[in-house]
């Protein structure tokens, strides 16, 4: 689910997990704040904070280049009507100035732009290497507990497949390009959720990717493992990862392997991929001295998904630029919402029969010198503990090519994700 392997090619076993991943190279040699991280070999660094996960108090956030677990809140960025890299980085500034040696920001950034972020700066942040370095995150985790769950989906899959088909006959009218259209699944349970025990599962499945617990409002708590990095600064690297264009895994190993291959070839996919890397090319070109944009796309693999994949880096013109303020031009990417960009943003909103509040948007990390990584807020959950509640999201990319029927059908593998964790045989 969250192994974002690149292959040139199917590999054979549909399990396996023989690559690094990411758009960045798995590495330990430097934490958040530039200092010196723990070592590879350093067994149970990065799955003791995986562990010490508490819904109360701790964020956690964790990448194919670090592990992080912040504690407490120190500062909150305040919502207001100044862009969202100059709050972040007045508040960073501030608490600079105020004796706080290497402050960061962690947290959520919604899908409307105009919502109020969720984005703390923690009274202290423990760092280790990534979890993939950690052997220890080979041990299985604990199963789900034994619960009965009510599952409801908003909208019915009828009602999203006819909201596909319209779109694809607005398309067809030459409205729009593309559009992302996503439904939802609100499981209620009969017992207590156990979140440290639903994020161990998450991350130790696929401990390659990019795995995160934050609140996400009142009350609330986004849990979730993006396979997709929406862009990385480390010093004057700049990278991006856009994914775009799927089909499912399938436990056949034959199988696995000509879906893989149909993928590479699909002029469907290729068609919408190459528009979000196209818009992500125009949005980063005016902050860059340059751009290296590989000509086709590789593969991706997850534990559900396979998924057309492009690492663009980028030499930043201005070596002030954050990752966030980058992150925020090119949030949201049609990838997640379609192009062009407002017609797509309206179209949504009269498609889809709910707030994606933070699905969709972005969840990461940043520091005062402007490094940092955001990634893009899919294969998620938003839990209302008090409720016994998780709300669960899955879209596609629907283009003038698009079947309401293979639409719907990727939207419930990517629910497998989730429904796996908690234990749902759906």
């Amino acid at each position: 689910m969250t192994t974002a392997q690149h292959v040139t090619a199917p590999p054979g076993d549909p399990g396996s997990r023989n690559g690094d991943t990411g758009a960045i190279p798995v590495s330990a040699t430097g934490g958040p704040h530039g200092r010196p991280a723990p070592g590879r070999g350093t067994v149970g660094t990065a799955t003791s904070l995986l562990d010490a996960y508490e819904p109360q108090g701790t964020r956690f956030f964790a990448s194919p280049t670090r592990t992080l677990l912040a504690h407490g809140v120190r500062a909150e960025v305040p919502h207001g009507d100044a862009p969202l890299a100059r709050r972040v980085a007045e508040t960073l500034g501030a608490r600079r100035r105020a004796g706080h040696e290497a402050p960061l920001v962690i947290g959520a950034v919604p899908f409307d732009r105009s919502a109020p972020a969720v984005l703390a700066v923690p009274e202290t942040v423990r760092t280790a290497p990534p979890l993939a370095a950690d052997p220890l995150v080979a041990l299985p985790a604990a199963p789900p507990p034994a619960a009965d769950w009510d599952v409801r989906p908003v909208p019915e899959p009828a009602v999203y497949a006819a909201a596909v088909a319209e779109a694809v006959r607005r398309m067809e009218r030459g409205e729009f390009g593309k559009v992302v259209l996503a439904r939802t699944l609100r499981l209620t349970s009969s017992r207590d959720l156990d979140l440290p025990g639903l994020l161990g599962r998450l991350a130790r499945r696929d401990p390659s990717g990019y795995t995160f617990a934050v609140p996400s409002g009142p009350g609330r708590t986004l849990l979730g493992a993006s396979p997709e990095l929406l862009v990385s600064r480390r010093g004057g690297r700049v990278v991006t990862n856009p994914l775009a264009g799927s089909t499912p895994r399938s436990a056949d190993l034959a199988e696995d392997v000509r879906r893989a291959a149909a993928l590479l070839e699909s002029e469907k996919d290729l068609h919408e991929h190459a528009m979000v890397v196209d818009a992500i090319r125009e949005a980063l070109a005016p902050y860059c001295r340059s751009l290296d944009v590989p000509e086709r796309p590789t593969l991706v693999r997850t534990a559900t998904m396979w998924h057309l994949s492009t690492t663009i880096e980028a030499d930043p013109a201005d070596p002030a630029v954050s990752a966030l303020e980058l992150a925020c031009a090119l949030h949201p990417t049609p990838a997640v919402c379609g192009t062009p960009t407002d017609t797509a943003r309206r179209v949504i909103g009269e498609l889809e029969p709910f707030d994606r509040g933070v699905y969709t948007g972005m969840v990461g990390w940043g520091d005062a010198d402007g490094d940092g990584e955001w990634v893009v807020t899919i294969r998620c959950a938003e839990a209302e503990p008090a409720e016994r509640r998780l709300r669960l999201f899955a879209g596609a990319g629907v283009v003038e090519q698009s079947s309401p029927e293979a639409e719907t059908a990727e939207t419930g593998a990517k629910f497998r994700t989730f429904l796996q964790a908690v234990g749902v045989d759906q």
